[in-house]
């Protein structure tokens, strides 16, 4: 039982945020997720020497850094008596202990098979949902999950997962990349498209043919245009990128001048303050929409550079290390780049429970274990 819970923890969490992107299973979200952090933490305690050989791992220097700075923040600017920062702090702690003990005990399964099981998992979802909603462009598609964008975050990761494979594709996988594709653009959201760009220069990079293959895509895009549907592409060019973004940038901003040095707090991640925003705005101000602004906003300017040093740091490095791989490993990098580009749009990199955060953090330990293996002739 104790290899199996180091071993899947992390399928664990990821298939949690499932639960917690549907709205009939969100209230079991909420209970499994609390169920995890207590029977991992008590994993944690009833096994120290396990918990000691990956916590001071040198391939996970950059999670205790990470949690370190978390540790001084809370005590320098929140009381004990703050349970919503206690219960932040402790995930965020709990998430990376179970990154790093799955990636580090369980390397092969990361390596083979982990986003090959991502792939199939997706591929189930988007077929539910189409049995549960089949007709795709009568609006912003969204299936059984209750975000349009969360499900596009979902089906464009599985596409580029299996799209950045260096083997032949089977039917199977033709038939899935087709199908990820088309629901990616079903549901409204532009990051669809940024993630299927990236994905191809990722494999393909700026060559002559390939920058064929691009302008070919780009008149079947115009077409699509001319189509009365609500589509990525259609909304790309109906609104622009960032077209309703702007306010919610705005307001961020505005929140993270309020607190410049110290920051709202562990808890307010994603965070705008309310009371800044004008009665008839409220209705369209939801969050900050931006991982840079969120973290900013969290922390204070002195918390947030350290933070946000470290997390571009590290992925930069392994970017550049990796960026020519090929197979799984690109696959990783992928993941990792278009993190840092969503979260230009998107709150990523600060929250707990969110499908790709977690494949970010995944990507970047195992990536890092592969690139300590490799300096120590492990690989």
């Amino acid at each position: 039982m104790l290899r199996w819970s180091f071993k899947y923890g992390i399928v664990l969490l990821l298939f949690n945020t499932i639960l917690l992107s549907i709205e009939s299973t969100y209230i079991i979200g909420n209970q499994f997720f609390l169920f995890l952090m207590v029977w991992y933490s008590a994993l944690f305690l009833l096994h120290p020497r396990n918990l000691k050989e990956f916590l001071f791992h040198k391939a996970f220097l950059f999670f205790l850094l990470l949690n370190l700075i978390n540790v001084f923040y809370f005590i320098l600017f929140h009381e004990f008596s703050e349970l919503e920062a206690i219960k932040y702090l402790l995930a965020r702690s709990m998430q990376f202990f179970i990154v790093s003990s799955s990636v580090l005990f369980h390397y092969n399964y990361f390596k083979e098979k982990f986003l090959e099981h991502v792939v199939y998992v997706v591929g189930f979802i988007v077929s539910i949902s189409l049995i549960y909603n089949i007709d795709l462009f009568s609006g912003r598609y969204s299936g059984i999950i209750w975000n349009p964008n969360m499900l596009s975050s979902f089906v464009v990761i599985a596409f580029s997962i299996l799209f950045l494979k260096t083997k032949r594709y089977s039917r199977l996988d033709v038939v899935l990349l087709l199908l990820f594709v088309i629901v990616g653009l079903a549901t409204g959201s532009r990051g669809s498209i940024v993630a299927i760009v990236l994905a191809y220069f990722i494999k393909h990079g700026t060559a002559k043919r390939n920058m064929l293959y691009a302008l070919i895509a780009l008149v079947f895009i115009l077409l699509i245009v001319w189509l009365p549907f609500d589509t990525s592409v259609n909304r790309l060019f109906s609104e622009s990128m960032f077209h309703d973004r702007v306010l919610q940038y705005k307001f961020a901003i505005e929140s993270f001048y309020q607190k410049i040095y110290i920051g709202y707090g562990l808890d307010k991640y994603s965070y705008i303050d309310m009371s800044l925003v004008p009665l008839h705005l409220k209705p369209m101000v939801k969050g900050a929409h931006n991982g840079y602004l969120a973290i900013f906003t969290q922390y204070g300017i002195i918390f947030g550079t350290l933070v946000l040093s470290i997390i571009l740091k590290k992925s930069i490095q392994l970017i550049n290390i990796f960026r020519n791989s090929s197979g799984n490993e690109k696959a990783y990098v992928f993941i990792i780049v278009y993190a840092l580009v969503a979260s230009l749009y998107e709150s990523l990199l600060v929250g707990i429970n969110e499908f790709h955060t977690i494949l970010f953090w995944i990507s970047l330990a195992f990536l890092s274990v592969t690139k300590f293996k490799k300096e120590n002739h492990e690989y």
